[in-house]
């Protein structure tokens, strides 16, 4: 495929990135040969060489990478006040710093289950996660159930039939959000938090 055993590298988030976009085949090694390029000087003769391509693929391979806007082409002057194409991936770098970034977010996400024993300082049960799980099937986000974690560990009283009740008596003054829980605080009179300790004892989960 190359001439003159020239070697490319192709990092793998290079390649998944790549692979995302459905390249072809000539699509791919062009972006290839940019990104292993030293000053990206868009020279079709010296690309044809390196890559064993003809000019007619290289320039096919390049208008598609523009119109798909992978690449950007720059005008610039050399040393010598003649004027060179060159060629930026900075829209292709950023796409692939975003997606390694949101990757990372994911990673390092704290799932919901873990949150809670980390709260409760011990492996939840079987039927503690059953409890969990019910509450999402009823509609609660998980913003909103840790935010109730959150509220009965403040209260001292860190326990599924406490965060329970918190979130029951949300939904019945029609929370749906966490603006909705904050703005409840902010509003709320001293009578209303003082109700607030003696939430009903309602269990919501068996509700029919």
């Amino acid at each position: 495929m190359f001439k003159d055993n020239k070697k490319f590298v192709a990092e793998s988030i290079f390649i998944k990135e790549a692979l995302k976009k459905s390249l072809s085949l000539n699509e791919f090694l062009l972006l290839l040969y940019f990104d292993n390029s030293f000053d990206l000087v868009f020279d079709i003769k010296v690309i044809s060489t390196s890559l064993n391509m003809t000019e007619e693929q290289i320039l096919e391979a390049y208008s598609s990478l523009m119109r798909k806007k992978i690449i950007k082409v720059k005008a610039e002057k050399d040393g010598y006040g003649k004027i060179i194409e060159k060629v930026n991936l900075d829209n292709f770098y950023n796409e692939i710093k975003s997606d390694h970034q949101a990757l990372e977010k994911e990673n390092n996400k704290e799932d919901i289950y873990s949150i809670f024993e980390n709260n409760f300082g011990r492996t939840l049960s079987s039927m503690d996660y059953e409890i969990i799980n019910a509450w999402i099937e009823k509609g609660f986000s998980e913003e909103m159930i840790i935010a109730a974690l959150k509220e009965s560990v403040y209260n001292g009283t860190p326990s599924l039939r406490y965060i329970d009740k918190v979130l029951y008596e949300w939904n019945r003054q029609g929370y749906k959000t966490i603006d909705d829980v904050n703005n409840r605080h902010k509003n709320q009179t001293k009578e209303e938090k003082l109700f607030e300790t003696s939430i009903l004892n309602f269990d919501w989960l068996n509700e029919k």
